[in-house]
């Protein structure tokens, strides 16, 4: 079965960190652009970070990401992860991983794979 799962759901006061990761099936992770996207309540889904193919592996954060996320890929366990620090209650969303063979539908969210989606909330 082709698909996404995520790991890593949480209640964290603000400032604190929080760790998601997200596991491929079916397909390898670095034949794809991979990244995070999350969805606050009553908002937009909105893009965070982004990684091109492994050959490539080009960078990009959101301005909202930049200096508190962290995206990887682990090749070895073909999973991905958004490591979050000095969380604000402004992050409590679901948050998505996705990927695709194509970084500019990753970066549309467009992405043909998706995971569930993983609840976060910063709330002290």
């Amino acid at each position: 079965q082709v698909q996404l799962v995520e790991f890593g759901e949480g209640l964290v006061q603000p400032g604190g960190s929080l760790r998601l990761s997200c596991s491929a099936t079916g397909f390898t992770l670095d034949d794809r652009a991979i990244g995070w996207w999350r969805q606050p309540p009553g908002k937009e889904r909105e893009r965070l970070a982004c990684i091109s193919i492994s050959e490539d592996g080009r960078i990009h954060y959101a301005d909202s990401a930049k200096g508190r996320f962290t995206i990887s890929r682990d090749s070895a366990e073909n999973t991905m992860a958004l490591q979050m620090n000095n969380l604000k209650p402004e992050d409590t969303a679901v948050y998505y991983c996705t990927a695709d063979r194509l970084q500019t539908k990753l970066v549309l969210g467009r992405g043909d794979y998706w995971g569930q989606g993983t609840q976060v909330t910063v709330s002290s």
